[in-house]
């Protein structure tokens, strides 16, 4: 029986992980349905986005004061039923302002379903199979946002936009009644809470210089960057915000979130790999489908489709590192070859021809789905390494949060650096069209003879629609060129912290009674 509840707790929180993940970008796919729908412009809509990235990154460095204040499996559990209640809401609402009140709110919910799965999971865990159950983690990781554009390119296919909220109700139902069920509270939890400092002061702080950060991250581009006064509004108090709550946190005894863990100088470097990780898996889950749709044509299934079966390799690889890891491999290793194997994927992806075929990716996303499932599950083992027992849970959140302003941070350079390079890109090719040149004519002949052979329609029109046609093509070609950019940039960021490894140390061995390695560092109270 007891045996039965270790793999229904690994179900119950792997399957609330994906959820959460999968809700970060399972609504890209859907901005043109939904703007439509609601009557709102794709800008409008994207705030969707913007609001659910903003609560998930507030609340999740909050998530061990959060637990330990009302107890982590009453904690847990509201935030199941907190989230599930708002992905039927989002499906149900019918104006954009509700739709982003109800994404915020299902933000808040998600953001505790990372950091506290991974606690509970560990703790269905002996010390020395702490490993296993990282893979088991570190596979939601990585299959959670590369399943999202999947999952939602086929809803919007063959359904309508509201499902992609609605099909989390059964999974959240199913999940919060596992989860009351068969995890235990640990003894003494959420009872002593009138020893429990509340900090106010930090938490508004947080509040207020995460969300604006995140705002700044989000929105920067669609809004024209420091030209635009919520963007300037936003950064000040961010950098306030931000300034205050590290003095804040750093000068009281109990902060709500412990930032003295980051004295620790491996978790300090621990956190930069995480970072660059973050931002690599979701810049790449940006990039790769907006070049996919944008300029190689496929759909938004196509896509999706075209990165699950190399995705499904990191699922595999996950248990079968982290038993490797049980039986005393260290983490760096994983970490620098997964690096490696990243930027081999990102400069493959750079190099390709805009006729290739969505099957085409399969061996550079393989490379992908390997490399970051040798940096994830080692990243999560290595941010606890040198800490005390009772520092684990705020290194993991901290470590949580890290990634995700590394995916918003990539998300937010690569929007802007698609946008610069674009621009770059098109001059240069509009140069190279030089009026009356034998080639530019001899183009824009060939593309007006189809017009008037095919579309039936008058020359004076077919020449107007092949200029038109023509422009076109050199728009694509711009943008081709563009991601091109962008994933060699992902390359550099990959290559150049790969020597900050030497900063990272590996935990001492040593061994249980039976011989094994103990894995203590893995625990998360």
């Amino acid at each position: 029986m007891k045996r039965l509840a270790k793999y229904i707790i690994v179900i119950t929180t792997v399957s609330a992980a994906v959820m959460e993940l999968v809700d970060t970008s399972i609504v890209n796919v859907a901005l043109n349905d939904m703007a439509g729908s609601l009557g709102v412009s794709i800008e409008d809509i994207s705030w969707v986005i913007t609001s659910y990235a903003i609560a998930n990154v507030i609340i999740i460095p909050l998530t061990s004061f959060l637990a330990e204040y009302f107890g982590r499996k009453n904690y847990y559990i509201a935030s199941m039923i907190i989230f599930t209640f708002a992905s039927y809401m989002c499906g149900q609402s019918t104006g954009l302002v509700e739709i982003i009140i109800w994404r915020f709110v299902q933000g808040v919910g998600g953001g505790a379903l990372l950091s506290t799965s991974q606690a509970i999971l560990f703790d269905a865990f002996e010390p020395k199979d702490r490993p296993i159950a990282s893979g088991l983690f570190g596979m939601g990781l990585v299959l959670g946002p590369t399943l999202g554009p999947t999952l939602g390119g086929y809803i919007i296919e063959h359904f309508s936009w509201p499902l992609i909220f609605m099909i989390n109700i059964p999974i959240g139902f199913i999940a919060t009644l596992l989860a009351f069920s068969f995890i235990d509270k640990k003894e003494g939890e959420g009872k002593n809470k009138k020893s429990i400092y509340i900090d106010y002061t930090g938490i508004g702080l947080l509040m207020a210089g995460i969300g604006c950060l995140q705002y700044v991250l989000e929105r920067g581009e669609a809004e024209d960057w420091f030209s635009n006064n919520s963007i300037r509004i936003c950064a000040i108090v961010a950098v306030a915000g931000l300034a205050g709550f590290i003095i804040r946190e750093l000068s009281i005894p109990k902060p709500a979130v412990n930032l003295r863990v980051l004295g620790n100088r491996n978790l300090a470097f621990t956190t930069i790999f995480t970072f660059v990780a973050g931002f690599g898996l979701f810049t790449s889950v940006f990039v790769y489908p907006v070049l996919a749709q944008r300029v190689l044509g496929f759909t938004a299934y196509e896509t999706g489709l075209s990165l699950l079966p190399p995705t499904l390799l990191a699922v595999v690889m996950m248990p079968i590192i982290g038993r490797t890891m049980a039986k005393g491999v260290p983490s760096i290793p994983f970490v620098v070859t997964g690096f490696i194997l990243f930027a081999a994927y990102a400069v493959m992806s750079a190099n390709v021809s805009p006729d290739v075929g969505k099957w085409d990716f399969f061996f550079p996303l393989a490379l992908r789905a390997i490399g970051i499932s040798m940096v994830q599950l080692p990243l999560i083992n290595q941010a606890v390494v040198g800490l005390k027992p009772q520092e684990y849970s705020s290194g993991i959140a901290l470590n949580n949060m890290i990634r995700q302003l590394g995916g918003a941070f990539g998300i937010a350079l690569a929007n802007n650096y698609v946008s610069n390079h674009y621009m770059v890109h098109r001059t240069s090719l509009v140069s190279n069209l030089t009026p009356g040149s034998p080639e530019l004519t001899d183009r824009i002949n060939s593309i007006q003879h189809g017009l008037t052979s095919h579309a039936n329609i008058d020359s004076a029109s077919a020449a107007h629609a092949a200029l038109g046609i023509l422009n076109s093509q050199v728009d694509r070609q711009a943008y081709y060129l563009s991601y091109l950019d962008t994933f060699r940039l992902i390359a550099i960021f990959f290559i150049a912290v790969i020597p900050l490894v030497v900063f990272l140390r590996n935990k001492k061995k040593t061994t249980t009674n039976n011989g094994a390695p103990s894995a203590a560092m893995l625990e998360a109270h």
